[in-house]
C-alpha cells in the first residue's frame, strides 16, 4: 500500500491506502460514517478528492480496494477487461478522465463515452463520480446509451420505461391482478410486470409467473414478467416447465456480499444459462435482471477490503456493478433509499446516491433503472423523490419502478406512482418503450398526443382488460 499526501492551508493530509482515499473522497453520507470509513472534515474530504483527482486511472489496474486474491469479484472484473476499451483514456489521470467525459458530453459524443464501458472498472468509475457534481453526472450520465431488450427494447433516446410492481402482502391473485390492471391502464409496465413475492415459495412463485404470463400473452403485451424470488427459487420454476422471462438476484460488490444473498458466480452463470435456452425474446437475447443498493455489502458485514480496511459503500455499489454487467442484462435498477437512514440519511444524500447510481451503472454499460424510494423512517419524503425522479429523467434514466398509489403495501415503503411516471413523461417529453407504446395505441389506451386516456368504468378498452381480473 502506498501513502499519498497533500497540504491544504498549511494542514498536510495523508491517506495510508488507496481504499482511505477512496472512502474518503466520497460525499457525506451515513452509511460511511456508520463503517468508520467517511471524512472527519470536509477539509479532509476535499484533500482526498486533490490526491484521487492526481491518481493515474491505471492506478486501480496495479491496486486493488479488495484483494484479488480473496475476492472473485475482483477476480471477474480483472480478468474479464477489454484494455483495448480502454485504450482512449489509459493515460489519463482521474481529474483528468472527468474533464474528458464532460466535454465528450458536451459534443454529444455518445460513441466515444459508451465505447468505454468494458474496459473500465468500477473503481475508475466510482473514483470519478466523486470528483462530480450533480449536474456533471447527469450530463455524462444522459449520454452513456446502452440498449438491451427481450419483448420491448430498453434504453432508446427520449424514452422512460417503467417497472409496473403490483405487489400484494399475501400473494392474492385478485390483489395482484387489480394493481397489475390499473398500471397497464396507466401506461406502466414496458420494462417488465415485475413481482416481489410475498414468499419464496417455489409454487406460490410458478403461480405469480403463470398469472402474469396469462395476461401478458392474452392481450399480446410486448414486455416481460419477472417473479423476484431468488435465483434458486427461479432454477426450480424453469425446470417445472415455468414461464419464465428474467432470471433476478439481488448482487452485491463482494463475495461476502454475494455469499450473504446466497449466491455465487457459478450460481448465475447457471440460471442466466438456463433462462437463455427459453428463448422466450422477441427483440433481443438479455434474460437478466438485476438489484442493487447501496450499503448491501455493510449491511451484510462483508465491506472490508485491502489490510481489513472498510470500504465506502458507492465504491461498493459501483463494484456490484461489475458483476451485473458480466450477465448482459436486459435490467439493473438501484433500490436507492431502500435499507433506511442508517445508510443514506436524508433527501440531499437519497438524491446524490440514486444520481451516482445511475451515472456509474450507465458508464459501465448497464441497462440503469432506479427505484426512487424511502423508508418511512428517513427525512425525505414526496418533494425530493419528485426532485430526483425529475433528475433521472433528465439525465436518460433506462427506467423507474412504480406502485399503486406509491405505497408498497408489502414491502413497507414509499416508491414512485403510476402517476409519477406520466408526470415524468409528459414534463420531460418522453416516451414509452417503442413496442410498447404502439401497444397502447393499438388498444386505444392513449390519445393522438400519446397522453393516457381517461377511461370511463365501461370503457370499451377498460372492459377488454378488466375482463382478465374474472
Amino acid at each position: 500500500m502506498t501513502a499519498r499526501r497533500t497540504t491544504l492551508s498549511g494542514h498536510t493530509h495523508e491517506f495510508p491506502s488507496l481504499v482511505e482515499v477512496m472512502a474518503k473522497a466520497t460525499p457525506a453520507r451515513s452509511g460511511d460514517v456508520l463503517a468508520g470509513c467517511a471524512a472527519s472534515s470536509e477539509a479532509e474530504r476535499v484533500a482526498a478528492q486533490v490526491v484521487l483527482a492526481d491518481l493515474p486511472l491505471t492506478t486501480f489496474l496495479d491496486e486493488q480496494v479488495v484483494g484479488y486474491d480473496e475476492d472473485d469479484v475482483t477476480r471477474l472484473v480483472l480478468d474479464t477487461l477489454d484494455v483495448d476499451a480502454l485504450a482512449p483514456v489509459r493515460s489519463l489521470t482521474v481529474g483528468g478522465f472527468r474533464e474528458w467525459l464532460l466535454a465528450r458530453a458536451a459534443e454529444g459524443d455518445e460513441a466515444a463515452i459508451t465505447g468505454l464501458a468494458r474496459g473500465l472498472t468500477p473503481e475508475m468509475v466510482a473514483a470519478v463520480s466523486k470528483l462530480m457534481r450533480n449536474a456533471d453526472l447527469i450530463a455524462v450520465g444522459r449520454r452513456a446509451r446502452v440498449v438491451t431488450g427481450l419483448r420491448s427494447t430498453i434504453g432508446l433516446p427520449g424514452r422512460l420505461a417503467s417497472r409496473l410492481q403490483p405487489n400484494h402482502p399475501t400473494d392474492d391473485a385478485v390483489g395482484v391482478t387489480a394493481s397489475l390492471l390499473d398500471g397497464l391502464l396507466h401506461g406502466c409496465g414496458d420494462a417488465v410486470i415485475g413481482i416481489n413475492p410475498a414468499t419464496d415459495s417455489p409454487a406460490q412463485t410458478i403461480a405469480l409467473l403463470e398469472l402474469i404470463d396469462a395476461v401478458i400473452t392474452r392481450y399480446e403485451i410486448p414486455t416481460q414478467s419477472c417473479v423476484l424470488a431468488h435465483v434458486t427459487t427461479t432454477l426450480r420454476a424453469i425446470e417445472q416447465g415455468a414461464p419464465v422471462d428474467l432470471v433476478f438476484q439481488s448482487v452485491a460488490g463482494t463475495q461476502g456480499g454475494n455469499e450473504g444473498f446466497g449466491v455465487t458466480l457459478a450460481l448465475l452463470d447457471e440460471a442466466v444459462t438456463a433462462a437463455r435456452e427459453l428463448k422466450r425474446g422477441t427483440v433481443g437475447t438479455n434474460v437478466s435482471y438485476f438489484e442493487t443498493g447501496q450499503g448491501s455489502a455493510l449491511s451484510a458485514g462483508a465491506h472490508l477490503g485491502v489490510g481489513g480496511a472498510p470500504v465506502d459503500q458507492q465504491t461498493l455499489e459501483c463494484r456490484a456493478y461489475g458483476v451485473a454487467r458480466h450477465y448482459d442484462p436486459l435490467l439493473v435498477n438501484t433500490v436507492v433509499g431502500f435499507i433506511g437512514p442508517e445508510y443514506l440519511y436524508d433527501a440531499k444524500q437519497v438524491i446524490r446516491a440514486g444520481l451516482e447510481d445511475h451515472f456509474c451503472g450507465k458508464l459501465l454499460g448497464l441497462p440503469m433503472g432506479v427505484d426512487v424510494c424511502y423508508t418511512n423512517h428517513t427525512d425525505v419524503d414526496g418533494d425530493d423523490t419528485d426532485t430526483l425522479t425529475l433528475l433521472l429523467g433528465a439525465a436518460g434514466c433506462s427506467f423507474v419502478i412504480a406502485v399503486p398509489g406509491s405505497d408498497d403495501v408489502m414491502l413497507h415503503y414509499q416508491s414512485l406512482s403510476f402517476q409519477d411516471v406520466l408526470t415524468a413523461r409528459q414534463v420531460l417529453d418522453l416516451r414509452p418503450a417503442p413496442e410498447f407504446e404502439a401497444w397502447l395505441q393499438r388498444m386505444d389506451l392513449v390519445d393522438g398526443a400519446g397522453r393516457v386516456r381517461e377511461l370511463t368504468a365501461d370503457a370499451p378498452q377498460a372492459r377488454a382488460l378488466l375482463a382478465a381480473a374474472r
